[in-house]
């Protein structure tokens, strides 16, 4: 991304259309989000879901990109969808949200938690349903996911179900794949091993994306300072994080606030030797992205 003095800024235009998937048979298609003309969502259908026997699980799922870039037609994410529906065996809804610095944040937690509610009515005998939606999604078989930005944003989005207590819906999932949580403080080898991405990227990214947060410790950023932590919509979480990540001592963190607030749950835990932020989306087809993609699908249909 390019941001000139002038404050015009020009982003990667890149995106993959709606179709049915070669590799996997799954299909997608584009939708309108009824409530917010801004909006928008692309839905995946895995191949045999027109013969299963029952309604399928769904997922919410928000793409990364530093709250700055990605759209969910990017290259990366319409492959990441499409190999992760297929391994899954579920109803997919990728959410688009609007982008830092244009829109700051909490824009983005706004579009997303507007869009979820969108999803959500598509239970209901509404005058005209999303057919895929209301045909072949399990309303009491709902997960939440995202990666690095988008699995901070699914996190928020967690919280709000949770607080809120929307109706019409059994969230019982939250998957997270490298979020992005961060904090005033370094902590385990953030500050040892990363300096230069603690100095330059990581530890600025948030305050451009919110500048009217509250610091790097605002709750959307840091979960251990967040009041409404134990409220938390789901009952299980799975967190996957690389090795090399640099926001892998978050982990540790999180499962530990998640204690601390008396959150009745289970969480797991899962780093994967040698590997970087978010390897399945950047690299889906490697032998341990497809060993990542069945324990996600374990996850997504025996909670």
């Amino acid at each position: 991304m390019k941001v000139h003095k002038d404050g015009r800024i020009e982003r990667p235009d890149l995106f993959d259309p709606a179709s049915i998937d070669p590799e996997t048979g799954v299909q997608s298609k584009d939708v309108q989000i009824s409530s917010d003309p801004n909006l928008s969502a692309r839905l995946y259908l895995p191949q045999n879901a027109a013969v299963s026997a029952k309604k399928l699980p769904l997922l919410i799922y928000v793409h990364g990109g530093g709250f700055i870039f990605g759209h969910f037609s990017h290259p990366v994410y319409h492959t990441h969808l499409n190999l992760l529906v297929s391994e899954s065996n579920v109803v997919a809804v990728s959410l688009d949200y609007r982008l830092a610095p244009e829109n700051p944040l909490p824009i983005a937690y706004d579009d997303v938690w507007l869009a979820f509610k969108w999803v959500v009515s598509q239970s209901k005998k509404t005058e005209n349903p999303e057919e895929w939606i209301e045909k072949y999604a399990d309303f009491d078989r709902v997960y939440i996911g995202g990666d690095s930005a988008g699995g901070n944003i699914a996190h928020n989005l967690a919280i709000r179900i949770g607080s809120e207590k929307l109706k019409g819906v059994n969230t019982i999932g939250l998957y997270l794949n490298s979020p992005y949580f961060w904090g005033h403080d370094p902590v385990g080898e953030e500050a040892a091993n990363y300096i230069h991405v603690w100095d330059f990227k990581i530890n600025d990214l948030w305050l451009y994306a919110c500048p009217g947060s509250t610091g790097r410790d605002d709750p959307w950023a840091n979960p251990g300072m967040d009041p409404r932590l134990s409220s938390i919509g789901c009952r299980k979480v799975l967190y996957y994080i690389g090795e090399k990540d640099v926001l892998k001592d978050r982990a540790e963190l999180y499962t530990e606030a998640l204690e601390k607030s008396g959150w009745n749950g289970d969480i797991e835990i899962v780093e994967v030797e040698g590997e970087p932020h978010c390897f399945s989306v950047s690299s889906p087809h490697t032998e341990k992205s497809k060993i990542m993609f069945k324990r996600v699908a374990s996850f997504l249909n025996h909670c």
